[in-house]
């Protein structure tokens, strides 16, 4: 073998490597399991870094290379999406995991809020409730532009790179300027235009994601020919195991917890060869119990929510409470009036196919279905699952119960707790700094129906608020 022959073959071989390293980067590798079952919810991988996960060094620079790409809310960096850093390390955010020096997302992402009693207390990190300030449409389409501007570059990123990282290596970044951020760049493209049909529906907007439109166009569906809105509410993960046997998803689709958590799981990103069932299971186990914060009992007018205890019970218990026929069942459009678009999102094809989903698995989808309404679902710490309905499009429980109040515009996203109405503030200078605008005129933002017990009289009414605190 000549010189020339000898070098050819050792230039292929390292180019190779290099290609090889993309997904086996040492760097910021992922940690054993974590003993603590706190941790492993917050951080433990599923199975997304594969189809939707960034390299862990590029991804923790993105946010200070792409400062003006993020959206004009309050927090460094990440926080300006709606990422929880906890504070135990810079570049650690709940809902995110890091495998194989790849971020991906998990659990958490979805189902971690934080509290404040007032605009000057530091945030209480709540596990299980709705993330409520966690906007997964804005993070993809970040992702989205970041790519295409012209700072998106090995030179600019890897300065950037080397910054954060004093300790990046020659070889660190020849890897990265070869193969890691040209390919990054064209996964993000992919999957730049497999969420094209984002660009046909109103914005998501934080706290709420289209769940069930990703999977038809994982399905092979025409999302050209398709202009259902399916955006709803993030849900609480709490007491589970209650759950097990009623209808699931907010159209009461299907009525098994462990493949609507499988379900999830492939809706952030996971597919059914790389989802961790063994990381899953584990998740699934500590939720069946999982019990949501009481409501600070200081601030509970005690006299008033046993006074609403029965006018609940006459109004709202039996299609919310535990043990009554009709919880956890669907209660049909027609009556419940609800906005209608993520009843029509979920079509009875959609429905077949979900049910194609794992069919070289012993865990394959059997039990999706459509319906024709919503499904009721205990109300289990309700205080902290505001906004309200299936959409998210009522900010309070006060607005809940009188309709006349509910506002046709909003902002989610803004932490501080409103004692007095029971939800987040939505409204004046500091929730518009903070939150989202959210427009009830938009398709699937629709405010009305529900208007159970909203017939009673007012202090009636104001008493099943205190009560429903009490959940």
């Amino acid at each position: 073998m000549n010189r020339r022959v000898r070098f050819t073959s050792f230039l292929a071989a390292a180019l190779a490597l290099l290609a090889g390293s993309v997904t086996l980067s040492p760097l910021g590798a992922q940690p054993p399991p974590a003993d603590n079952i706190l941790d492993h919810f917050k951080y433990g991988s599923i199975g997304t870094e594969v189809s939707v996960g960034v390299p862990f060094p590029l991804w923790r620079v993105l946010p200070t290379v792409f400062a003006d790409k993020l959206p004009a809310r309050p927090g460094t960096g990440w926080e300006r999406l709606g990422f929880i850093n906890e504070g135990v390390g810079g570049d650690r955010f709940i809902g995110t995991t890091n495998k194989k020096g790849r971020v991906g997302l998990n659990c958490a992402t979805c189902h971690a809020g934080t509290i404040r009693d007032d605009p000057s207390s530091k945030p209480r990190i709540v596990l299980g409730m709705p993330a409520h300030q966690m906007d997964l449409q804005g993070y993809a389409r970040f992702l989205s532009a970041v790519v295409e501007d012209p700072r998106f570059n090995a030179s600019t990123l890897i300065d950037a790179m080397i910054k954060a990282d004093p300790a990046f290596s020659w070889w660190d970044r020849l890897n990265y300027r070869l193969f890691v951020i040209p390919l990054t760049r064209t996964e993000v493209q992919k999957l730049t235009k497999q969420n094209a049909w984002f660009d046909k529906r109103p914005p998501q907007g934080p706290g709420r994601v289209d769940t069930f439109n990703p999977y038809k166009r994982l399905l092979g569906f025409d999302m050209n020919a398709d202009d259902t809105v399916g955006t709803a509410d993030l849900p609480s993960l709490w007491n589970q195991r209650v759950r097990e046997g009623l209808w699931l998803h907010w159209d009461g689709n299907n009525d098994r917890v462990e493949e609507r958590n499988k379900s999830a799981a492939i809706g952030a990103g996971a597919t059914p060869d790389s989802l961790d069932l063994a990381s899953l299971k584990r998740i699934e186990d500590w939720i069946l119990d999982l019990k949501p914060p009481a409501y600070p009992p200081q601030r509970l007018r005690t006299a008033v929510a046993e006074k609403g205890q029965q006018a609940y019970k006459a109004a709202c218990g039996s299609c919310h409470d535990l043990g009554t026929p009709k919880v956890g069942q669907v209660v049909d459009i027609s009556e419940i009036k609800t906005d209608p678009e993520r009843l029509r999102s979920f079509t009875p094809e959609l429905a077949v196919q979900m049910n194609t989903i794992g069919e070289r698995y012993p865990w394959q989808f059997k039990h999706f279905r459509k319906t024709n309404g919503y499904a009721s679902m205990p109300l289990d710490g309700v205080w902290l699952r505001a906004p309200y309905l299936h959409n998210g499009s009522v900010p309070t429980l006060r607005a809940l119960m009188f309709p006349e109040e509910r506002p046709a515009v909003f902002f989610r996203g803004y932490n501080v707790y409103d004692w007095d109405k029971g939800g987040f503030i939505a409204t004046g200078p500091e929730a518009e700094k903070a939150g989202v605008r959210f427009d009830t005129a938009l398709r699937g933002n629709g405010n009305g129906g529900h208007l159970y017990g909203t017939t009673l009289p007012a202090a009636d009414r104001e008493a099943i608020i205190e009560y429903l605190k009490t959940l």
